[in-house]
């Protein structure tokens, strides 16, 4: 999995990362083992945070506070597998990075670290940058506020969506290069046209916001979550 930028605004950044690292052979009785990782660090409005993440979910929640939370779970068969997982966190009043480290893969046999994820971003109004490899990406805003950010989803392989409330004012630029766009914040002929690949498009005059949004292969989706 690329890694996901955010320069926050007075925000605080709630990260749960999903991490699973689960090689068997066994039976289907095989219990999961769990560990929780968690912990707060100081962070000035302006930060920028920083996280790779080579396997799992990622959820990226925003909320008033000079703080970032990272709470991640850890999953693997073995207890020596679950130890192998870490979640390194380099933390300065400017800037945190968070990278997690799995075992290496075998090169024989089955397992079941295919090298996709996901991403999920919520209520986070600050400029922010996601990339990923393989996966989905999916932006969602229950509210909106009149301020001034930038939000930029890149993906190689899968699907981007963005649910965004009807009052929503942004540009909007969108491009899959070998797949579809899909908008309820198009224009009624361009919501009946087929195959449109590219959208670059002022929503309720765009505001001060801007979204892009770029797939190589896969489809972007809009929606306009309370119409």
């Amino acid at each position: 999995m690329r890694p996901a930028t955010i320069n926050r605004r007075g925000f605080r950044l709630i990260l749960t990362a999903l991490l699973s690292s689960l090689t068997s052979c066994g039976s289907a009785t095989d219990r999961t083992l769990e560990e929780i990782f968690e912990q707060s660090y100081p962070i000035e409005p302006t930060a920028n945070v920083t996280i790779r993440n080579g396997d799992g979910a990622i959820f990226v929640y925003g909320s008033p506070a000079n703080e970032i939370r990272v709470r991640a779970i850890k999953k693997a068969y073995t207890y020596e597998r679950l130890k192998q997982i870490v979640i390194n966190v380099s933390a300065q009043p400017g800037s945190v990075s968070i990278e997690t480290n799995f075992p290496k893969k075998q090169t024989w046999g089955l397992f079941d670290r295919l090298g996709s994820g996901q991403m999920f971003e919520h209520n986070c109004f600050s400029d922010a940058t996601f990339s990923l490899g393989r996966g989905t990406i999916a932006l969602t805003y229950e509210w909106w506020e009149q301020s001034k950010f930038s939000i930029r989803a890149d993906i190689t392989h899968g699907n981007a969506l963005a649910f965004l409330p009807s009052d929503a004012a942004f540009h909007l630029t969108a491009e899959a290069v070998d797949g579809k766009i899909a908008s309820d914040f198009a224009e009624q002929d361009e919501r009946s046209a087929e195959g449109i690949s590219k959208v670059d498009t002022l929503v309720r005059n765009g505001g001060d916001v801007t979204i892009k949004m770029h797939v190589t292969e896969g489809n972007i989706k809009i929606v306009e979550a309370n119409p």
